[in-house]
């Protein structure tokens, strides 16, 4: 998890909308990213695929450190995030949700103080709560039979 402070992120046009994403931290490498055709090139995620990936990685980290927090092991986690792309009043294209699903690697017989983990992992998650301040976001949580444990509506 961040701890608090500041984040620095530097962009670099590479071509028409295709950029190189830099992060503060030199390990990491550069990341690619461009709109989608006919604008861009598809070299990359677009910024609203970002999004989506932030949420749904920040929920899936929660969920983990919640989970281990209590001495599970979810088995392989599986994220999927939908984000949805509408107009708004003046007719310009806006995220207007995004959904996110979340598969434990394990049965939710398997999990020990599920309720409680299930009741808090969401509140943990910084990008999540940031982001519903502007957008609403749903959370579902699945175990690896495909059974719905959790589910928050857009807030």
């Amino acid at each position: 998890m961040d701890a608090e402070g500041e984040l620095h992120i530097e962009l670099q046009q590479q071509q028409d909308y295709r950029f190189a994403a830099r992060f503060d931290n030199p390990v990491i490498p550069a990341l690619i990213t461009d709109e989608g055709a006919p604008l861009g090139g598809d070299a990359g995620p677009s910024p609203a695929q970002l999004l989506g990936t932030a949420v749904a990685n920040c929920l899936g980290s929660s969920l983990l450190f919640a989970m281990r927090k209590f001495g599970n092991e979810p088995g392989p986690l599986r994220l999927a995030a939908t984000v949805q792309i509408s107009r708004n009043e003046q007719r310009r294209l806006r995220i207007s949700n995004i959904l996110v699903e979340l598969h434990l690697g394990v049965e939710a017989g398997a999990v020990q103080r599920l309720d409680r983990i299930l009741a808090q992992f969401e509140d943990f998650c910084i990008v999540t709560q940031s982001v519903r301040a502007a957008i609403p976001v749903a959370v579902r949580v699945l175990d690896s039979r495909g059974s719905l444990l959790h589910a928050s509506p857009a807030q």
